[in-house]
């Protein structure tokens, strides 16, 4: 029933996996983020950012680090959920709780071959995108899926209740 809960690793797993990956000639995607309330937005995302390359590693924002980037209300869902969610999913090959409020030291740590934002960032605002460009990789922005949002989901949910 839980067969994909080995996706759920540390950072260390993560980068020992990569590296075994990239000598068998294998691209690593890498992606972050915090995946509060996982919806269509979030999985058309993150099944696009597998198809552009072998392996697919998502570094799942923790607790506080939400806190910090949303605010003192959010995550909706707990950590261990939102990485539960992902790691369900068939696209996504490995998952990982990061606590820094951004994914710089993750990014110079694993290396990937392929960076991935969502269309609404713009290169220049992508954190990483130098660290891996100089290592010889490339930086891809996702177009942005209108119509699915987090925040608009819980306001959603809010005035049912209100």
């Amino acid at each position: 029933m839980e067969e994909y809960r080995y996706k759920i690793r540390h950072l260390e797993e993560t980068k020992k996996e990569c590296g075994r990956l990239k000598t068998l000639g294998k691209r690593i995607v890498f992606t972050n983020g915090c995946f509060d309330i996982l919806h269509p937005g979030h999985t058309r995302y993150l099944c696009a950012a597998r198809e552009l390359g072998d392996y697919l590693v998502v570094a799942v924002n923790s607790d506080r680090s939400v806190r910090a980037i949303k605010g003192p209300k959010r995550p909706v869902l707990a950590e261990e959920v939102r990485a539960e969610l992902l790691a369900a999913l068939s696209f996504v090959d490995s998952i990982f709780i990061f606590d820094d409020d951004d994914p710089l030291k993750i990014i110079q740590h694993l290396l990937p071959d392929i960076l991935v934002k969502g269309g609404d960032w713009e290169e220049q605002d992508i954190i990483g995108a130098d660290v891996v460009k100089e290592a010889g990789g490339v930086v891809k922005r996702i177009p942005f899926v209108t119509g699915f949002s987090t925040t608009n989901l819980i306001q959603e949910i809010l005035t049912l209740f209100s």
